[in-house]
């Protein structure tokens, strides 16, 4: 063995693997980020009984949101299983087809003033698959790149995946944006949504055959041949929790401020712009659209830099930025000012790649090849949780109690604690090699049998 992680031998195996990767978290961020959106934008007038108050329909809508979250856990275990068993390749391939097939659906469901209660119950059925998918598409598609990736760069490629998150939510973003300004109200509401739904097909048959394309990495064909010759070792979420709790502790607090971040940037600063100063639909999702650009750039970029700098210091950056944003921000969209609003956003997206952009690199660096997609699926997906699926749910109950942004801000300021003291406790992993961590995973078996 080669005391490297290399790829494949194929001219170009790397960049095409990056690219099978990315073309599938499009898909999954284009339909993830349609449902958020549209969850502010339509589905609170469509699929929920209407209120004198505007904040509890959209709070009806972030609740089905958030069974996505829940979901997502239950797909990272359940594909990180087999993922670990079968391989990265073939669980993203059905991945890609669950969450086509979910938001497909969507755009074909009928609404609370047709069928009543079946609606949301529709609603949140689909958006359980969808989340279930995506629970099992993140974990699978970092991997599959930092695997095949070279140690000295493994940060910078792995990158790659986290910014397909804000290409996709780009498409979307462009979507919904033409179709809001060109056609009336009405009609919008009445079909006009629903292509944006529907249009995701196009999207999953392209992103489908590019996983065809490409193969899971050397050392996960190596270690899944010496895993079935040797009854000592084993996978599977049990398994990693039994063994490396630390890490997956570590992975769970490097996601947590980060995630509550990226959702009261990109979700909640919707509802906010929108119930707050009355802005419509079109001018908020052209703030969006540049701060999606931004983030799309900014992420490679924090790549590179943490394969120089380290992965400790840049996260640890993000999280005390990410403290002070919600301070900062929302009077910035107090101002009402399109280039100051525009300004907050992007700032929160260039704050959140800081400790978004390593999370592969470090988490891949964190176990041994035969449980790392359970490792990496259970620590990221679960946090969704805590994190992501009750921020913006937080954040309007917040806004909804307070009348005051400052509340907001400080809820945010204690995750991005959270997020630093596991910075502070992870050791750097910048330039490990696989192959040690699953050697020095052999060596904790092999002592294990001896002093058995």
């Amino acid at each position: 063995m080669t005391a490297s992680t290399t790829t494949t031998n194929k001219p170009g195996g790397l960049r095409r693997v990056v690219s099978a990767s990315m073309a599938g978290t499009v898909v999954e961020w284009y339909e993830f980020f349609l449902y958020a959106s549209a969850a502010t934008l339509v589905f609170n007038l469509i699929f929920f009984p209407q209120t004198d108050d505007p904040l509890v329909p959209i709070l009806s809508a972030f609740a089905t949101y958030s069974v996505g979250f829940v979901a997502r856990p239950l797909g990272g275990i359940v594909f990180g299983h087999f993922g670990d068993k079968y391989g990265r390749k073939r669980l993203l391939q059905l991945a890609i087809v669950m969450v086509g097939a979910a938001t497909f659906l969507m755009g074909c469901l009928p609404t609370f003033d047709q069928v009543g209660f079946l609606a949301p119950a529709l609603l949140v059925i689909l958006r359980f698959v969808q989340g279930f998918a995506v629970g099992g598409e993140w974990g699978g598609g970092v991997l599959l790149v930092a695997e095949h990736s070279p140690d000295r760069s493994r940060g910078f490629w792995s990158s790659f995946p986290q910014a397909a998150v804000p290409i996709g939510n780009l498409l979307a973003t462009i979507v919904l944006l033409i179709l809001s300004s060109t056609l009336p109200e009405d009609q919008f509401l009445g079909w006009g949504w629903r292509v944006a739904f529907w249009l995701s097909v196009v999207i999953v048959i392209i992103g489908y055959y590019i996983r065809t394309r490409i193969d899971d990495a050397p050392i996960f064909q190596e270690v899944k041949a010496e895993v079935a010759e040797s009854k000592a070792q084993s996978y599977g979420v049990f398994e990693v929790l039994r063994r490396y709790p630390r890490g997956v502790l570590t992975a769970m607090g490097l996601r947590f401020g980060e995630n509550i971040m990226y959702y009261l940037v990109v979700t909640f600063s919707i509802t906010y712009l929108a119930t707050q100063h009355g802005y419509d639909t079109a001018s908020i999702l052209r703030f969006m659209l540049a701060a999606h650009v931004l983030h799309m750039l900014v992420v490679p970029c924090v790549g590179y830099l943490s394969d120089r700098v380290g992965r400790r210091p840049l996260s640890g950056i993000g999280a005390v930025l990410a403290a002070g944003w919600g301070f900062v921000a929302f009077p910035m969209f107090d101002t009402e000012n399109p280039a100051i609003i525009i300004a907050a956003v992007c700032l929160g997206l260039v704050i959140h790649s800081f400790m978004y952009a390593p999370q592969p690199a470090i988490m891949a660096e964190m176990f041994p090849t035969r449980m790392r997609y359970s490792g990496v699926s259970f620590g990221y997906q679960v946090t969704s949780i805590l994190a992501g699926s009750l921020a913006p749910i937080i954040a309007v109950a917040l806004l909804s109690a307070t009348g005051s942004s400052v509340s907001i801000a400080i809820y945010l300021a204690c995750a991005a604690a959270v997020t630093l003291v596991a910075v502070l406790v992870m050791r750097e992993t910048k330039g490990t090699s696989l192959r040690d961590v699953d050697e020095e995973d052999r060596q904790r078996l092999v002592a294990e049998r001896g002093e058995s």
